[in-house]
């Protein structure tokens, strides 16, 4: 029996279960990532903005890209701040069906650029009302950061295509590469281990930074909202050694040329540094940290030596505003929630004379509009 049943009809489901997501963008390259109903082969075709085009049929280990649920293909060797379109040619393996899909636009990003222009969503949880109507609010940008949540828990396997590879049916790569930051809920339930096998980032790894035009983004992963210990992980998270790594990873990056030479920075991570009411939970009785303090206790020293601007955040559902303090001094922003009516994208522009950071509900109302001077 096949695993993949189409919704629609009885026949044999379409080969492709998905459309073609572009992921992680770089100055050099981005990865391409689609779903199949069966095992397939493939190759990407992807064209230059003057006609040359080139095809990926080879993989890091020899082998033809492919798989039996998900295809991933890392493009390579792109000239920054250049437009290129791709498209995949998948063949499955059983009687040869070949399907070619549509062609899809980006744009690699380039740190010397004069200008840069990003929309983040968080907390989206499988909500695919909330999701197709984000979809339809959020302009075109260099890059949408999906800041975390993206589903309720993982408990069952069949959810992970749809919900991360076409939300609400929605195809959100187009018109703005896909950058994934890891929440809590992304990391729980039995099959939270397969979400690295489908989405992509820039190093392979769920913490990451670059530099698009004017601004240096970090992105870090907070991990769970409990200590690793809470009996509700079954022993199943190690994420006091991620923080560790990621301190000790961050007090490398700031030192990067492009990160450290930023006019702009801003870092994004799911769960917020700061929070209103620090105090502390009670996690035998359900109890939860509002904010990650054992993230900041890790990367706090390192995000003020690089004067992190503000950090963009999720997880309360309540969209809030926190200013630069002496003792804390990057702001936080955190986004809303997944019902449509609570739900928010948040768009950021930046250029030599401000970064502009917009909070927006789905009705169109500006929630923040906040401005930052560059620091060089």
């Amino acid at each position: 029996m096949d695993s993949h049943p189409s919704p629609y009809s009885d026949a044999r489901p379409d080969l492709l279960r998905s459309p073609l997501v572009l992921m992680a963008p770089r100055t050099d390259g981005i990865e391409a990532v689609w779903a199949v109903s069966r095992a397939s082969r493939a190759h990407v075709e992807f064209e230059t903005a003057d006609g040359d085009r080139r095809t990926i049929g080879c993989d890091a280990f020899g082998l033809v890209p492919q798989g039996d649920e998900v295809i991933r293909v890392r493009i390579d060797d792109l000239t920054p701040g250049a437009t290129y379109r791709v498209r995949s040619v998948t063949t499955a393996i059983d009687d040869e069906e070949t399907v070619t899909s549509d062609w899809k636009t980006f744009r690699t990003l380039d740190y010397m650029a004069s200008s840069t222009h990003f929309v983040v969503w968080n907390d989206t949880h499988q909500n695919n009302d909330g999701i197709q109507q984000l979809h339809a609010a959020t302009p075109p940008a260099d890059f949408l950061v999906w800041n975390g949540d993206t589903c309720n828990d993982w408990n069952d396997a069949t959810e992970l295509v749809p919900t991360l590879l076409n939300p609400g049916g929605c195809d959100i790569s187009a018109g703005r590469p896909l950058f994934q930051v890891w929440g809590n809920h992304d990391v729980r339930g039995p099959h939270a281990f397969r979400m690295p096998s489908i989405v992509a980032t820039p190093e392979g790894r769920p913490f990451y930074a670059f530099r698009s035009g004017p601004v240096g983004v970090i992105c870090l992963h907070t991990g769970e909202d409990k200590p690793d210990s809470h009996h509700s992980f079954k022993g199943r998270v190690a994420f006091d050694e991620l923080r560790e790594e990621q301190a000790a990873w961050l007090a490398v990056v700031i030192q990067r040329p492009e990160m450290r030479d930023a006019p702009y920075r801003v870092v994004f991570c799911h769960i917020p540094l700061r929070w209103t009411d620090e105090g502390p939970q009670d996690y035998a009785k359900n109890g939860y940290d509002r904010h990650s303090g054992r993230g900041r206790y890790a990367w706090h020293d390192s995000l003020v030596a690089w004067r992190a601007q503000i950090i963009i955040s999720g997880h309360n559902h309540e969209p809030t505003w926190m200013p630069p303090t002496e003792q804390w001094p990057y702001g936080q922003l955190i986004g809303g929630d997944r019902e449509p009516e609570r739900a928010t994208w948040i768009g950021g522009t930046a250029n030599a004379t401000e970064l502009l950071m917009r909070t927006h509900t789905l009705a169109g109302k500006v929630l923040h509009n906040l401005t930052f001077p560059p620091l060089l």
